[in-house]
């Protein structure tokens, strides 16, 4: 197997990790640790790896003065209500729900960069929009009862403001991945992160009863906050940087699929036709928003 081929193999697994995650963050919560508590966990636990790879192989650990702001707006969009938001909202809706919110994350970056870095837009990425818009909309009204969904009105909301959250997030640390290594920039990301993270989700945490959780639940904690967390994300830089950001970028597809599987099967949620009638939205959304970027690709 060659390199390109491995990181192929590590993209389509983290995107496998994140697909399964939002069925094993509803597993846990709340039943095990509630959502603000799981935050604390996963930031901190992650936090402490990030930087032990700093102590495994030491480099400069500054930023620029001039930076800071901008790390501490990426730290709020990209870590604080980015983790909040998606947890709680997760334990209140459906995991192929959140799947489906959250694949509209592209569209949301196409149009965040249009308005911040002044990136042109044209009638493709307009249509992107609305379709990606009505799928959303189509998931949020949708009539459904679910057990291990209690409010799948106000969790789809919630995980619609972490995808424009987290897409604010991705526009604004590209300035920031010029600068300095990505592992380098998620480590202070993290670090200012636990500052919001943690004070308010520590009630939460102290609440836990760690004698309570059985070894599934450890099992799925773990699976939370390092596979899903740290070794996700090290897969997709090591496919960025092997096979580049574009051919990366086009395994989130993937995401949707993987978490229906594996929620249809161990939770036993429903996939309905209104739900494929969303998912189509969605991705004809992405697509089209994407539209400009594939014709460029395929010019001589």
């Amino acid at each position: 197997m060659n390199r390109k081929q491995k990181a192929h193999l590590a993209v389509l697994g983290a995107n496998f990790i994140f697909g399964t995650n939002y069925s094993v963050v509803k597993f846990i919560t709340p039943e095990f640790i509630k959502p603000f508590g799981l935050n604390v966990v996963r930031v901190l636990v992650s936090l402490l790896m990030f930087w032990g790879l700093y102590f495994i192989k030491p480099s400069s650990a500054s930023i620029k003065r001039k930076h800071i702001p901008r790390f501490i707006i990426c730290a709020v969009t990209g870590v604080a209500i980015n983790q909040i938001l998606f947890i709680n909202g997760l334990t209140l809706t459906t995991s192929i729900h959140g799947a489906l919110l959250t694949l509209a994350t592209p569209i949301f970056i196409t149009f965040i960069a249009a308005w911040l870095l002044k990136e042109g837009l044209g009638w493709n990425k307009i249509t992107g929009l609305l379709l990606g818009v009505g799928g959303a909309t189509l998931l949020i009204l949708m009539k459904e009862s679910s057990g291990n969904a209690p409010n799948i009105i106000l969790g789809d909301v919630l995980i619609l403001i972490n995808a424009i959250s987290y897409a604010f997030y991705l526009v604004l640390v590209r300035p920031l991945m010029k600068e300095y290594s990505p592992i380098h920039v998620l480590r202070w990301v993290f670090t200012l992160g636990a500052f919001i993270v943690v004070p308010f989700g520590w009630s939460q945490f102290m609440q836990v009863e760690w004698q309570a959780l059985n070894v599934e639940a450890w099992a799925g904690l773990a699976f939370v906050v390092i596979g899903a967390t740290f070794f996700a994300y090290l897969f997709n830089m090591y496919g960025i940087r092997t096979i580049g950001a574009s051919a990366t970028g086009t395994y989130i597809y993937t995401q949707p699929v993987f978490a229906a599987i594996i929620a249809i099967v161990f939770l036993g949620e429903q996939f309905n036709w209104q739900k494929g009638v969303a998912a189509v939205l969605i991705f004809a959304g992405v697509y089209m928003v994407n539209l400009s970027k594939l014709l460029d690709q395929q010019k001589p």
